[in-house]
């Protein structure tokens, strides 16, 4: 039976410096990989964060983290999500750049904003 023996250390610190080189490989990275998938909480009866700033292309999901049920509501009536009870999610594409404020419909004291920036670069 043939028995296995350590490796030399020439031998070893030939594969360490191997695979510290493999580590230190850097790694070519966009300041966006693609859409993203941003989360907005519902808890203790706010949006948070209240204000949040995406890129185009990206899906806002709202996570009711409450007792009561709650939406996600424009203000201008163009797009909302149905009523989320607690634990429920629910997202929205947002393609144009602009500023989207929105509200809870069944609590319009809760208000937050979507910043849609211009896109990257």
């Amino acid at each position: 039976m043939r028995q296995l023996t350590p490796p030399s250390r020439r031998r070893f610190g030939q594969g360490l410096g191997a695979s510290l080189a493999l580590i230190a490989v850097p790694r070519a990275v966009a300041a966006q990989d693609g859409p993203r998938i941003v989360t907005v909480r519902m808890s203790r009866f706010a949006f948070v964060p209240e204000i949040l700033e995406v890129q185009p292309g990206d899906t806002v999901v709202w996570v009711n983290e409450d007792l009561a049920p709650h939406t996600a509501t424009a203000n201008d009536g163009s797009w909302e999500t149905d009523p989320l009870e607690t634990d429920a999610s629910a997202g929205i594409v947002f393609g144009a750049p602009g500023a989207f404020d929105y509200f809870c419909a069944f609590h319009p004291h809760m208000k937050g904003t979507v910043m849609v920036l211009g896109g990257s670069g």
